[in-house]
């Protein structure tokens, strides 16, 4: 791909070459541009930026840091500090934030729309003292001056930091000047710890927690990765095709996401990975370096069947379709590791024991029952005392039949999906 070549010209420069930034020397800019490549964290730099400003006397007695980033949960977050805190608070903020009273009428709010400063006393009587509620919060917590600016990434991405001071009289135009000083280096700053919340917070959303620490510590070539043992479970939506026909978009997206809600907060509470999901389903893995991975299989899917009850109960009660899936369970090792074209890759596991679990999982269409087990997995699990062997059966493509199970059917006590499958 050819770039094009900006040249500059040759003849004399109107700078005089000395610049106008910083306004003098300070050794705080010197730790902020030199001494803060180890440190990860932005809120850490923060908090010390903010012990260093009070060690040099400038009064700083709240600051606050915010920033936002791509997180499938939230818009962003604030970064607060308060004299005398080891570490900041951080408070994270919705989606919604931004029509809510208490954004609209913030100092924030004015900064986003465009202000390059926003300056206000707080214990003087004289002119609009409170024109934001903050102002009246932050008076009540003997706070005496505030300034606030946005804080500029690249290609104009809008962050903010505030300062509020605690000292008599508030702060001197020495210190506005210093605090100015501190913009340009803190923007270049934060601007790669954000980045890097950024990257890591995309890279967990859309290939998961596991999967993103690798990617990060270097496995990003075709063909990277390892043999690992793991129980592997694959969970499929019934009737999908039918229910996005009949459905409005908007409702079967609803449905989908709680759907995937129901099955996907046991599995990863019981530290399972979740490598993708494949339209209405998904494939996740219990590696068996932890004793128990397949103790927390089996309970994410009891876990997962009782939160499927109760939300087709609410699909009951609201006129909506209910929702049945089959899922299949196999244990064995598989290839864990980057797979794809050269320019497009999917982290991911392969291998016949995935291929076995695949297999089960359509297998439930057959035998009726909304969870089958291979007899490698149940034995692996030591759970044939709440297993029910329903013989052995052929696998498409996989040879020999294998002996196949399911949760065991009890005659009496309370209805759940554990102990009644699904009718199809």
């Amino acid at each position: 791909m050819q770039r094009s070549v900006r040249m500059h010209s040759t003849g004399p420069h109107p700078s005089d070459g000395k610049g106008h930034w910083p306004s003098r020397r300070h050794g705080i800019l010197d730790w902020l541009m030199q001494e803060t490549q180890n440190e990860r964290f932005i809120d850490n730099i923060f908090v010390e930026m903010c012990k260093r400003l009070r060690a040099e006397g400038i009064a700083v007695g709240r600051a606050t840091l915010h920033f936002r980033t791509h997180h499938p949960e939230w818009l962003g977050a604030r970064i607060v500090w308060r004299t005398g805190m080891r570490e900041a608070e951080i408070d994270t903020f919705g989606y919604d934030v931004e029509t809510t009273p208490q954004f609209l009428l913030s100092p924030i709010n004015e900064l986003l729309r465009g202000a390059d400063e926003v300056r206000q006393r707080l214990d003087r009587t004289d002119g609009d003292r409170s024109k934001y509620p903050l102002y009246d919060d932050l008076r009540e917590e003997g706070l005496t001056d505030y300034v606030a600016w946005p804080v500029v990434h690249t290609l104009g991405k809008k962050h903010i930091v505030s300062y509020a001071c605690d000292a008599p009289g508030g702060f001197s135009e020495g210190d506005i000047q210093f605090l100015r000083d501190l913009m340009p280096a803190l923007t270049m700053v934060s601007e790669i710890r954000i980045k890097n919340v950024l990257a890591r917070t995309l890279l967990r959303t859309y290939v998961g927690p596991h999967a993103s620490e690798q990617i990060l510590a270097g496995a990003t070539t075709r063909g990277s990765g390892a043999t690992i043992g793991a129980a592997i479970l694959i969970c499929d939506l019934r009737d999908f095709t039918t229910i996005s026909d009949l459905w409005p978009r908007d409702d079967v997206i609803e449905l989908l996401n709680a759907y995937f809600d129901a099955m996907s907060e046991p599995i990863e509470r019981r530290g399972g990975e979740i490598l993708k999901f494949m339209g209405d389903g998904l494939l996740a893995v219990f590696r068996l370096t932890d004793p128990d991975a397949c103790d927390n299989l089996l309970n994410a899917i009891k876990e997962a069947e009782i939160a499927m009850n109760a939300l087709n109960a609410t699909n009951l009660a609201n006129g909506r379709q209910v929702l049945r899936f089959g899922i299949g369970v196999h244990v064995g090792d598989v290839m864990y590791g980057n797979i794809g074209s050269r320019s497009r890759l999917d982290f991911t596991v392969i291998g016949p024991a995935v291929n076995v679990a695949s297999r089960l999982e359509n297998l439930t269409k057959e035998t009726k029952r909304p969870v089958l087990f291979s007899k490698a997995f149940v034995e692996t699990a030591g759970c044939e005392s709440e297993m029910e062997n329903l013989g052995a059966h052929p696998l498409r493509g996989l040879g020999e039949p294998i002996d196949v199970f399911a949760f065991a059917l009890r005659q009496s006590g309370p209805e759940t999906l554990v102990e009644k499958p699904n009718r199809y």
